[in-house]
């Protein structure tokens, strides 16, 4: 993909902001809460490090995608939960305290995860020896996108609860124009290939949506995870940060491919739907949601 001022600067910046408002959201306090909810955490980090990128990996193999769509794919499956999981949980009523603290967790998780993940699907997909997992300086580049914006979020908030919360929106908005005007330049870049594209990995994102959700929601149920903990896990695991993949993929310092950013794109789109019909199902199920729910900074 032929370097410019969209896939140098102004992707990392969207990105950056978008983690930045994560950390204005969050707390130390986020991350000792875990211990409150051992089980619970414990199962949802287990789908998503080892069961959500196995059944990704399933999908590709079976459907037959393309090496590159292949590496995309994983990478969607390797990147955690995705920032609008907080605002599902509270409309279907999960958890959302259990929400803040698994996205705070899979935050520091995945940038140590997400690299092991990536090189070994380009090793296997590619074999010809490009990688982001084992190579010391892409490895910082992933933590430093990842985790030091948010780090910085949370001194934020810590120095000014207030300014944190009046930076909240303005700083979701220019974020969203910032990306928006990548992805349309990357569109444009790929505007012939794309309709062929979408066709290829449209169904394996939109089964690969559903089943996050459902493992997300069942795999702890089936521990025996109370139900709305279930929900925030399924919200939290089945909602992955598909801008995270695709500025990795698009970033000419690490993989550099539009290609690959195709996955993570069309489940951008897709996941939007499967969430509500996944939403919609389990609120019926549960009923109406219980009292008490700790409303999310990101929503007040």
């Amino acid at each position: 993909m032929q370097q410019s001022v969209l896939t140098t600067v102004m992707l990392p910046a969207a990105l950056a902001l978008i983690m930045f408002g994560l950390g204005l959201s969050l707390t130390l306090g986020d991350f000792a809460r875990v211990a409150t909810r051992p089980k619970a955490v414990l199962v949802a980090l287990v789908a998503q490090v080892l069961v959500l990128p196995a059944v990704c990996f399933g999908l590709v193999v079976l459907f037959g995608l393309e090496p590159l769509l292949a590496v995309g794919m994983m990478l969607l499956a390797a990147s955690p939960g995705g920032t609008t999981a907080n605002l599902y949980s509270h409309l279907f009523g999960g958890d959302v305290a259990l929400n803040i603290s698994l996205t705070a967790v899979n935050s520091v998780l995945a940038a140590f995860t997400l690299p092991v993940v990536v090189n070994l699907s380009l090793n296997h997909f590619l074999g010809d020896g490009q990688d982001i997992g084992l190579q010391a300086d892409k490895v910082v580049q992933v933590f430093a996108i990842v985790l030091v914006p948010v780090a910085i979020g949370m001194l934020v908030r810590r120095l000014s609860v207030r300014f944190a919360d009046r930076m909240d929106k303005p700083v979701r908005i220019l974020s969203a124009v910032v990306l928006a005007a990548v992805i349309v330049g990357a569109i444009i870049q790929e505007r012939e290939r794309l309709g062929g594209y979408i066709a290829a990995v449209g169904l394996v994102a939109l089964l690969f949506s559903a089943i996050s959700l459902a493992v997300g929601y069942w795999l702890p149920r089936l521990f025996k995870v109370e139900r709305r903990q279930a929900i925030a896990s399924g919200m939290e695991i089945g909602i992955h940060n598909s801008t995270l993949a695709i500025t990795i993929a698009l970033s000419p310092s690490l993989l550099g491919n539009s290609t690959m950013a195709v996955p993570p794109a069309v489940y951008g789109v897709l996941m939007f739907g499967t969430t509500l019909v996944f939403g919609y199902l389990v609120r019926r199920r549960a009923g109406v949601a219980e009292p008490g729910e700790r409303e999310p900074q990101s929503l007040r």
